[in-house]
């Protein structure tokens, strides 16, 4: 997806190309993970090209972003507070994370005052 939200379209051989070399999956793989989240409607083909297609991303990624955090919280019971204290202790989470949050927070806190 973050081939295909960086670049607007890629081909599968694209997607793969776009992995370091060391890291790259087969070009089956790529294949597999595309049809998947075709089936899925993240993604939709855009036009063929002799005999492969191009794919386009269907969600945009902040929306992905959202469902996957979504479905983290409910993990959780819909609690953000587990999952804070869990990125806290494996030290996933730095004191400038903290700091952005504090920040955008105070942000949203002022912007629903004023409406």
């Amino acid at each position: 997806m973050e081939t295909l939200w960086a670049n607007g379209q890629a081909s599968i051989r694209e997607i793969q190309e776009a992995f370091p070399e060391q890291e790259r999956p087969a070009y089956t793989t790529i294949q597999t993970m595309v049809y998947r989240l075709e089936t899925k409607k993240a993604v939709h083909r855009v036009k063929k090209v002799g005999n492969f297609h191009v794919f386009a991303a269907a969600v945009s990624r902040n929306a992905a972003q959202r469902k996957l955090i979504d479905d983290l919280l409910g993990l959780f019971g819909g609690r953000s507070q587990p999952v804070m204290a869990l990125l806290i202790e494996s030290g996933k989470l730095t004191l400038q994370d903290v700091q952005e949050a504090e920040k955008t927070l105070r942000k949203l806190e002022k912007e629903d005052k004023s409406q």
